[in-house]
């Protein structure tokens, strides 16, 4: 249903984005400002940024619908993330912040070589560029309904502003247009929160006994079959996906060097951990209050929707004009504090991990036209993909961008751990469980697509099937370092048993930078 007024504070959301963006354009003189704006910012900034980042529209419109279509099954990969997120500050943020490194795979190049470097980072462009599609079409869901305009038209519109800011502000807009869009989005889900609760005549307590009656609250089946979403499963998921986000994920990792100290890089990192949590278990809260809802005054409109369409139908009948504007602006939010640093990402390692690295002698303003042009083309595929996921049949979109990401994943985190954690492990044995690992990704997309004969396929859950990636590389990659003997004394500062000998050259690099 169509509202002027609603469709007002949405414009003046978008305006204030872009203009936020035009406001740190002027910082941009080089790549060093417009990838990490200078390395000064301020572990709180930083930490509400990657607490945006984390969140992003999957958390405002997918995890709701992932609980109102079946239950809490999904929120448990999220249990082990603070603890990632502690084990990060004190193991991994200080082998990205030594020298003057810009992108994480800058590390795998130290460690092993160029060849696994350039492995890690195409796969992140391609992972990175699927994920910014997913993405985006969320956002285009409740804006489409909204204002009646026809769904691809609303992609693109959207699309643009996300770019054009993005390009124009760099890591500086990036970081502080998360900030506001954080804030906004916790109003907005707190808002959808109350104003179910108040209409619903037992209140939380007629929340939880309707749920439990529907096993609405369930974390799935504590068996441990590996071929469902089952307890196990979704912990062993969220465990491998969560030490990728903080060892391998360039966005994460960015951060940590944009930060201006290694103290703020944790403080950041412990702010993340600790807000992200209860954030998600309230959105799947939310999932649930919405089900309760529909359950109570049912309505034949919902019936005929997807899981995914039902928020924005409740944000967009039971809200007052205006105040529906400002929860769709709170969607937006957080859908593009997550696409903004995806498409500064994909600019970084273009330019540093592939520009750089093959033409050392570009210059600064070459570079930073380089990233420009990479952003927009991001912008550019990110639309284009979103478009083309709104013809594929899907649970939800939660559970669409989870098997996408598990087929298509190449084991990108397992060179990091084996770089972290082994002296033994070389460049040849690397490149060896690689190539095992492109097999086997060719092998899961295979099985997914119903390509290969009953008698080769796994019984496991398709969700699995990024974790077994990683296992299959870092088993083959041990087997192989067992027939060359261990070269540590080449290894300063690369492993956590040789970390110490580079801990002052960090001290003395923080001393510089403040």
């Amino acid at each position: 249903m169509f509202r002027v007024a609603d469709l007002v504070v949405l414009l003046l959301y978008l305006l204030v984005m872009a203009a936020m963006g035009v406001y740190f354009m002027r910082r941009n003189v080089g790549t060093e400002e417009y990838f990490l704006g200078g390395r000064s910012f301020p572990g709180w900034a930083v930490g509400i940024s990657m607490l945006g980042t984390s969140i992003s529209s999957v958390t405002f419109l997918a995890l709701p619908a992932a609980a109102y279509a079946l239950d809490y099954r999904q929120l448990t990969p999220h249990l082990v993330m603070p603890f990632v997120a502690v084990a990060a500050c004190f193991l991994f943020i200080p082998f990205f912040r030594r020298g003057k490194n810009v992108s994480a795979f800058q590390y795998l190049e130290e460690r092993f070589g160029s060849g696994i470097r350039f492995y890690a980072a195409l796969y992140y462009l391609l992972h990175t560029l699927l994920k910014l599609a997913i993405v985006l079409y969320l956002l285009g869901l409740p804006i489409a309904a909204m204002t009646g305009y026809e769904e691809r038209l609303v992609l693109v519109v959207i699309g643009i502003v996300i770019a054009f800011y993005t390009i124009v502000g760099g890591i500086s807009a990036v970081i502080w247009t998360d900030v506001v869009q954080t804030v906004i989005l916790l109003f907005g889900g707190f808002f959808c929160m109350v104003t179910a609760l108040i209409r619903i005549p037992g209140g939380l307590s007629q929340v939880f006994s309707i749920g439990m009656e529907y096993q609405k609250f369930s974390l799935g089946p504590l068996d441990f079959s590996f071929g469902e979403r089952t307890l196990p499963v979704m912990i062993l998921l969220g465990l491998v996906t969560f030490i990728g986000e903080f060892v391998s994920n360039q966005n994460v990792v960015q951060r940590y060097i944009a930060a201006k100290s290694l103290r703020e890089a944790r403080k950041a990192t412990l702010i993340c951990g600790v807000m992200s949590l209860p954030t998600w278990g309230f959105f799947f809260f939310l999932g649930s209050v919405i089900f309760v809802y529909y359950k109570i005054f049912p309505c034949e409109a919902v019936a005929s929707l997807s899981a995914d369409e039902v928020l924005p139908h409740f944000i967009l009948t039971t809200t007052w004009p205006g105040i529906g504007g400002l929860i769709i602006a709170a969607c937006l939010a957080a859908g593009m504090s997550s696409l903004d640093s995806s498409i500064n990402s994909v600019a970084t390692v273009a330019t540093v991990d592939f520009l750089k690295k093959f033409r050392p002698e570009t210059g600064e303003r070459a570079a930073l036209r380089f990233a420009w042009l990479v952003s927009a083309a991001a912008g550019v595929v990110m639309i284009g993909g979103a478009v083309g996921i709104s013809y594929l049949p899907r649970e939800s979109v939660y559970d669409l961008s989870l098997t996408l990401g598990a087929i298509f994943c190449c084991a990108t985190l397992t060179p990091f751990l084996l770089g972290f954690f082994t002296t033994r492990v070389d460049n040849r044995a690397i490149l060896v469980g690689m190539g095992a690992a492109i097999v086997f990704s060719i092998y899961n997309i295979l099985h997914f697509f119903g390509l290969l004969p009953e008698y080769l396929r796994l019984d496991a859950h398709i969700y699995l099937a990024g974790t077994l990636c990683n296992v299959v590389m870092l088993v083959v990659a041990l087997a192989a370092a067992l027939f060359r003997p261990g070269r540590q004394e080449k290894l300063q500062g690369l492993t956590v048993w040789t970390v110490e000998r580079f801990k002052p050259v960090e001290k003395r690099t923080d001393s510089e930078k403040n």
